[in-house]
């Protein structure tokens, strides 16, 4: 991350005044300097917070009342900071008899905190782990000894982990123990300052610690990257292919070669991920593909990248073309490139697009890579894997409608099917992150999580529909959702966000058809739409009047379903 002090941190929380949401702070230890770090943070990222900081050691008083100052806050997000030191004091007052379960009974009480919080609010949950640390009582033999403080610390971080991903999956973790591990100990801990002033972090690593918070926090608004563009001389391999020929690049085992094998490496899995790879090269087409092709020791193949520019016009323009075929903002994009002239041309022509300023020797680039948390995942499902896959059909889909005069004839060439379901548990996680990840087609911007996704699913207030799409190219997965919340006489319609992958297919049309006639069919008087404007999502500003609806002030607008006439499109539902 870029160097930030502490200081500095301290005067930009000053200006988080237009701050519209709100971070609350939990914590057992001193927590008031983590808070002005992470408002300055949150200022710095352009995504300013409103700290409320609760006393300290106040989480169970907090968290089990329901009328607290904290559910008085409406916090959006809360964190909770339990620290290593406090751990420790509890597991040194446990008889020695019960101390091979301590780290079950501390992950219960864990359990029960956050149940209550998602009991009284809608918040966001995260949590810190809890760094390690040595207390020396048995040495190395710590780690096969049950009863140990060292194998209960790390069990408790495993057990929370495990909790989160199978009962909790509304609790996003952070992790300060990367921070302490990327610091080192004596920098991250001050036992000093614990001492003195119960401070379990020092003021040099606060700003690492409320970097790896705002990561999250952003994540879970939909601030991410989506795709990596990559140059390819002396980028993801050592030398020059026009140049040095297949057999005089760096890959592999010689040399500066084994960076280059790392950096393509993690690259992959970033793509295993869900994470867009492509390539923008100043460089003969069939040249720049012939490592991708050829060369033994290439980890990255041609089917990796989703887009695969190489011309020697300006990279800024190329990058342009990529942003159009993908359809994704800039802001989702991150540049790689050895070259730092090429580095400053796409900063000051693109300055959305992220762009790491590179180590000069290969060897640092990947760890340097890794130090950025550019990628912060909040979900995961099963659609990551076949990211890729999408894209490039979507690729083949734009080739084979060059081919045709009459859009609409193209269309019919696709023979696309679809399904409308309501929300079930198999797709529940996908449908969660297309709300995090959308911001275009995207009428009004609520994220959920996971479970918040499950509760709506169940509830009898709301009526949910997903749908899936396919053609003769493949799968398109989930690409849209509406969930519709009853009230009186009306239908609400809560959330409505579709791929922009797909749009002019009449996917709207089909979606927007069995909408209304979940409208007729519930005997509602009104269909209610709304559309809360976004710096991102003007595209769908005039979607409702589109369709008949009638404006009806405060961006609101009203249907009777009786009146709609069902839109022709050329998909088929199932």
């Amino acid at each position: 991350m870029e160097t930030v002090t502490y200081q500095t941190l301290r005067r930009l929380a000053k200006q988080c005044g237009n701050a519209q949401k709100t971070l609350a702070i939990l914590g057992d230890c001193a927590t008031q300097q983590l808070a002005a770090a992470i408002s300055g943070e949150s200022v710095r990222r352009g995504f300013p917070l409103r700290i409320f900081d609760a006393d300290y050691d106040q989480m169970e008083a907090q968290l089990l009342d329901a009328d607290s100052a904290l559910y008085r806050a409406q916090p959006a997000y809360i964190l909770f900071f339990a620290c290593t030191e406090k751990l420790k004091l509890r597991y040194m007052q446990t008889l020695p008899a019960e101390r091979t379960a301590f780290a079950e009974r501390e992950a219960e009480r864990f359990c029960m905190l956050w149940q209550a919080a998602h009991a009284h609010c809608g918040a966001k949950l995260l949590m810190f782990d809890f760094p390690e640390t040595e207390d020396a009582v048995f040495g190395s033999f710590a780690n096969r000894t049950v009863s140990s403080f060292g194998y209960q610390l790390r069990r408790l971080n495993l057990l929370l982990g495990e909790r989160m991903a199978s009962e909790h999956p509304y609790v996003c973790p952070v992790a300060l123990s990367a921070v302490q591990t990327a610091m080192g100990r004596a920098a991250f801990f001050d036992a000093r300052m614990w001492y003195l002033a119960k401070m379990p972090m020092t003021t040099e690593a606060l700003p690492y610690a409320a970097a790896r918070v705002l990561d999250t926090v952003t994540a879970l608004a939909g601030k991410i990257k989506k795709c990596v563009i990559c140059d390819l001389d002396n980028t993801l391999w050592g030398g020059v292919i026009g140049d040095d020929g297949i057999d005089g690049i760096l890959l592999g085992e010689l040399g500066d070669g084994p960076a280059f094998t790392a950096l393509q490496r993690w690259l992959l899995e970033l793509k295993r991920r869900g994470i867009l790879l492509a390539v923008c090269s100043k460089n003969d087409e069939a040249v720049a593909k012939e490592p991708f092709e050829k060369h033994p020791e290439t980890v990255l193949r041609l089917e990796d990248f989703v887009c695969f520019v190489a011309n020697w016009e300006n990279k800024a323009d190329n990058i342009r073309r990529i942003q159009q075929t993908l359809n994704l903002g800039l802001d989702s994009f991150v540049f790689l490139d050895d070259n730092a002239f090429e580095r400053g041309v796409v900063r000051e022509l693109l300055p959305e697009v992220t762009v790491p300023e590179l180590p000069e020797d290969p060897a640092r680039v990947p760890e340097y890579l890794e130090s950025l948390h550019l990628f912060e995942a909040v979900s995961f499902s099963e659609e990551d894997l076949a990211r890729t896959a999408q894209y490039q059909a979507e690729a083949s889909r734009t080739q084979a409608q060059a081919k045709f005069a009459d859009f609409n004839e193209f269309l019919r060439s696709l023979e696309m099917e679809a399904e409308i379901k309501p929300f079930d548990s198999f797709h529940n996680p996908r449908i969660a992150q297309l709300t995090q990840r959308s911001n275009q087609f995207n009428l009004r911007t609520q994220r959920y999580t996971e479970a918040e996704i499950a509760q709506i699913a169940a509830s009898d207030r709301y009526i949910t529909r997903y749908m899936t799409l396919s053609d003769r190219f493949g799968e398109h997965g989930l690409i849209s959702l509406v969930i519709l919340e009853k009230q009186a006489d009306a239908l609400f319609i809560d959330t409505w966000i579709m791929s922009c992958r797909v749009l002019r297919r009449g996917v709207e049309d089909a979606l927007f058809n069995a909408v209304a006639g979940i409208a007729k069919e519930c005997g509602a008087k009104k269909l209610i739409g709304e559309y809360l404007p976004t710096a991102k999502n003007r595209m769908v500003e005039g979607f409702y009047a589109g369709y008949g609806m009638t404006p009806v002030g405060g961006g609101r607008y009203e249907l009777n379903p009786e009146d709609y006439q069902p839109r022709a499109h050329l998909i088929h539902v199932r």
